[in-house]
């Protein structure tokens, strides 16, 4: 199953786990021959801007965050995943196959990982 990602990640100092996540996401999707393209909140502000037509175009929303997002509205209609920095660090296995699931949902549907 080929998908297009988009992602955020954000943690509450902005600096270390924020890219840390994002560089683990993109070395997961490669491995299952996935595209992504991560957004990162923090402390540098925000990099690597999702633009409507990234969002638009993505089968699914993973969201990898300690901190409420900057324009989180943006992902309301899209499939979303949403977990926590320490259990997408700790368990990417887990979060991946809730990423599998959901593709086959509905647009709008969400997911939530403590």
């Amino acid at each position: 199953m080929s998908l297009k990602l988009v992602a955020v990640t954000a943690c509450i100092s902005g600096v270390a786990h924020t890219y840390m996540a994002a560089e683990r996401l993109e070395k997961l999707s490669a491995q299952e021959k996935w595209q992504v393209k991560v957004e990162t909140q923090g402390a540098l502000g925000i990099e690597n801007s999702l633009s409507e037509s990234d969002i638009a175009q993505a089968d699914i929303v993973l969201l990898v965050t300690e901190i409420q997002l900057e324009n989180r509205e943006r992902f309301a209609h899209s499939r979303c995943v949403q977990t926590g920095m320490h259990t997408f660090l700790r368990t990417p296995e887990k979060v991946m196959a809730a990423v599998k699931k959901i593709a086959t949902s509905p647009q709008g549907t969400q997911i939530v990982l403590p």
